[in-house]
């Protein structure tokens, strides 16, 4: 395909329909696929012929809209997964087993931050969890003989923390290990994480992507970038043969821009199937095609709400990437310098009570567990997505017991304004 803008991109990356074909990628609604002979079949399960047999590994759908996603991250390869903590799952478990570790930054969704601590800590992963300010010597610090990988957020959510991509990556490489980078909150719109050193990019889909609520997903993405092959004993999944695939080598034989992926949907996703429904990659292509004018709006109706805020007598602080007064703002200039996303965290007078009641207050946002979608919605997250969380591990997280998270939609910012302005007046 010729070298597009990322804006044509996201309307004609990944599918290019021949003659007389369907105009839009079609769903391909189908567990099954047939085949003349049991050999065309058995050479699919062997890795040696290109095609589909059952959907829970991979389909057509499916495929087309990760060749999208990958085109808009500037990656090799891609797949989609049922949700995003499930990309996230498979990122990691994809090169780390039982008495393996991992770097993280600490400034995460809580969700994210469970799955490492609590769940893949039950299978024998470690985590070690810094804070993404953290200095170069504590970074260094957090390494061990096992380590894997290194896990970080763009824009960590909710704290609105950005990632200092450069410094993790020379950190990750020096060790000899992949940067592992979710990008969910910019969208590859604001934000390309393998220009900055990753290598490679999660995505939730359910939030901008997506952008209308309308499905759970996620992908993965692989740059390409990062040879394996220099660590054949630290990563023996992606250099050593696989028996349960004849003894296949995934870096001899889909090299180094094709064998994680292959690896993570031969392995992964045969044994795990959380695949994302064909109905749903066709919706998320169909948000995909507007995300670069979506999330421009985003962005300038969150940056409008941000200096509300900021000005407002009964607000105690505001976190937004986009304020010069952000500490965060000159980073945000040097790896976003198009704008962030729209989620504004802020904290009122009265603290955690007082919360409560703005929240009840707003009458066009709703309260909603959900983040980054075309309706503005709220959250309280140290009552509800970070809730597992003790008070040390949100301080750690970059949450405040006071910290309300807006998702700032694309409506009018006049209403959106007259929303917030009548609930702060109930304060």
């Amino acid at each position: 395909m010729p070298d597009y803008k990322l804006g044509t991109n996201c309307l004609h990356a990944g599918y290019t329909p021949g003659n007389g074909e369907p105009r839009n990628i079609p769903i391909v609604q189908s567990t099954t696929f047939r085949y003349e002979t049991g050999e065309a079949m058995g050479a699919l399960f062997d890795l040696e012929a290109e095609g589909y047999f059952y959907t829970r590994l991979q389909n057509p759908t499916n495929d087309r809209v990760a060749a999208k996603i990958a085109a808009l991250e500037g990656g090799t390869a891609a797949m989609l997964t049922s949700s995003g903590q499930a990309a996230n799952f498979y990122a990691i478990f994809n090169i780390c087993s039982c008495g393996d570790h991992v770097v993280a930054s600490s400034a995460i969704y809580g969700g994210t931050f469970n799955l490492f601590s609590v769940t893949m800590k039950r299978m024998g992963i470690d985590f070690t969890f810094v804070a993404p300010d953290c200095s170069a010597e504590e970074l260094e610090a957090a390494f061990r003989p096992n380590t894997k990988a290194v896990f970080g957020e763009t824009l960590a959510n909710p704290a609105l923390t950005v990632f200092d991509f450069e410094t993790f990556a020379k950190a990750a490489h020096a060790h000899g290990v992949p940067l592992i980078v979710d990008n969910t909150f910019a969208t590859p719109v604001n934000c390309r994480p393998f220009e900055w050193g990753a290598d490679i990019v999660t995505h939730s889909t359910t939030k901008y992507m997506d952008g209308h609520a309308l499905t759970v997903g996620g992908a993965i993405v692989d740059s390409g970038k990062f040879d394996w092959t220099k660590y054949p004993d630290k990563f023996p999944g992606l250099c050593t043969p696989d028996e349960s695939y004849h003894g296949v080598t995934y870096t001899e034989r889909f090299g180094l821009g094709g064998a994680f992926i292959t690896k993570c949907t031969a392995q992964l996703m045969r044994d795990f199937g959380s695949i994302q429904a064909p109905q749903n990659a066709f919706l998320l292509n169909v948000g995909l095609e507007t995300l670069p004018l979506r999330m421009a709006k985003h962005c300038e109706n969150a940056m409008t709400v941000a200096k509300y805020l900021e000005n407002h007598p009964k607000v105690t602080w505001v976190s937004y990437p986009g304020l010069e007064s952000d500490p965060n703002h000159a980073l945000a200039l040097k790896y976003m310098p198009n704008g962030t996303c729209g989620v504004v965290s802020f904290g009122v007078e009265g603290g955690r009570t007082a919360a409560s009641k703005l929240m009840a207050g707003l009458k066009l946002a709703s309260i909603a567990t959900h983040v980054a979608d075309a309706k503005t919605c709220v959250l309280h997250p140290a009552s509800t997505t970070h809730r597992q969380m003790s008070n040390e591990q949100l301080m750690a997280a970059g949450v405040s017991p006071d910290l309300i998270r807006l998702s700032v939609g694309i409506e009018d910012p006049a209403d959106l304004l007259d929303d917030l302005e009548n609930a702060l007046a109930q304060l």
